[in-house]
């Protein structure tokens, strides 16, 4: 009989964020495999207890970055946990795939016993503080963001198993925290299901797309950037911005100061938003630091030959010069030449393309990669 697999998250068990993607397409391959699965988040306590305490957050966010991420914290810890525990009782449940510490953390302290196996997959870039920071809600010289780098220093020693979903944030955590390297462990890349192959129809709407929240890790300036040296050139490419988020109205701005308005086209949040990626030639990735970001992965699954910063562990997903291009952080000048490049060879681009598609099949196709996922949480659990 197979045994029974809880994914434990604090996040809402809908969206489209990195993490989301990865355990919504983790739990359809369960199910289509019959692994008995279930999905556990503070969203299961019930509604009248949940969302009062949520909705406040709101409130302090406006007042104070710091209280508000702590509130956020605590808060869903607690709920999961309560939530876990009502569920590890009534229900045999073998293996434990947690999203994020504070999940992984929730987990241990809900379980009956040693027997049930934690799991945790290393989804953060860096650590849960560096990505606050990021987002410009904590300092990095404050005592909240060194309470969390210690919350996980003492909570990732104490599981069972992990799962790293690059080369690169596995280096890290060893680097940060010495004794991970005795905790059993598997990479395994993150992963998306087949969109089917993209028809050369759909692509009318532009050059490059990029996708993800509008924040300072994610550099869509940057982007803009590479716009408006590539219109220098005379050689303008046109760019969709994908996304919501704080520096939503920088970016507009900047749009506007450089004069590339009927070159940049920002969406704003779109559900479903790597449907637009095949109405794209390419795909553009910009971010300062990144752990394997899926939205890269969706591209090479649609066909996109990929344009990126070689950050964290953005060279594990795809060859330079091959699938796409390694493009510099810091000089956007040449950044848009290398990109300009290509756009401008339909033989160089077709080749992209095909090498694109084929590399997500044989490295990111979920049934194969959810395929070692369960292999390692089933063999150690």
């Amino acid at each position: 009989m197979s045994k029974s697999i809880l994914i434990a998250t604090i996040m809402r068990p809908h969206g489209e964020t990195g993490v989301q993607t990865h355990f919504s397409t983790y739990v359809k391959y369960l199910v289509e495999q019959s692994c008995p699965v279930h999905l556990i988040t503070p969203y299961d306590i019930p509604k009248w207890q949940v969302y009062p305490i949520f909705a406040l957050r709101r409130l302090i966010d406006a007042i104070c970055g710091t209280a508000s991420v702590w509130w956020y914290r605590y808060w869903h810890r607690l709920f999961l946990t309560k939530a876990l525990r009502r569920t590890l009782t009534d229900t045999s449940v073998d293996v434990v795939y947690a999203q994020c510490p504070l999940s992984a953390d929730a987990a241990l302290c809900a379980r009956r016993s040693p027997e049930q196996k934690v799991f945790m997959v290393v989804h953060f870039n860096i650590s849960q503080a560096d990505e606050w920071v990021g987002k410009g809600l904590i300092s990095d010289k404050g005592r909240l963001f060194n309470r969390i780098r210690l919350f996980e220093a003492v909570t990732i020693p104490r599981l069972d198993g992990l799962v790293f979903v690059s080369e690169f944030m596995r280096r890290e955590l060893v680097k940060r925290i010495p004794e991970v390297k005795d905790i059993p462990y598997k990479v395994v890349r993150n992963f998306v299901r087949d969109p089917g192959v993209p028809s050369q129809l759909d692509r009318q709407m532009g050059d490059l797309i990029c996708v993800g929240t509008l924040e300072n890790r994610k550099n869509q300036r940057y982007a803009v950037e590479i716009v408006a040296a590539s219109k220098r050139m005379g050689r303008p490419m046109s760019l969709t911005l994908v996304g919501a988020g704080p520096d939503s109205k920088a970016i507009s701005e900047l749009v506007k100061n450089l004069d590339v308005g009927g070159l940049v086209k920002m969406t704003g949040h779109i559900s479903g938003a790597s449907d637009l990626m095949k109405e794209h030639r390419a795909y553009l990735h910009v971010a300062s630091m990144e752990n394997l970001p899926i939205a890269i992965i969706e591209a090479m699954a649609n066909g996109l030959p990929v344009f990126a910063t070689p950050v964290g562990g953005v060279p594990e997903l795809f060859r330079d010069n091959e699938e796409g291009r390694f493009i510099p952080l810091d000089n956007a000048e040449a950044a848009a030449v290398k990109i300009v490049e290509w756009l401008a060879s339909d033989a160089i681009m077709e080749k992209a393309r095909i090498a694109a598609r084929e590399r997500y099949a044989s490295s990111f196709q979920a049934n194969y990669m959810g395929a070692r996922l369960t292999n390692f949480l089933i063999s150690f659990g």
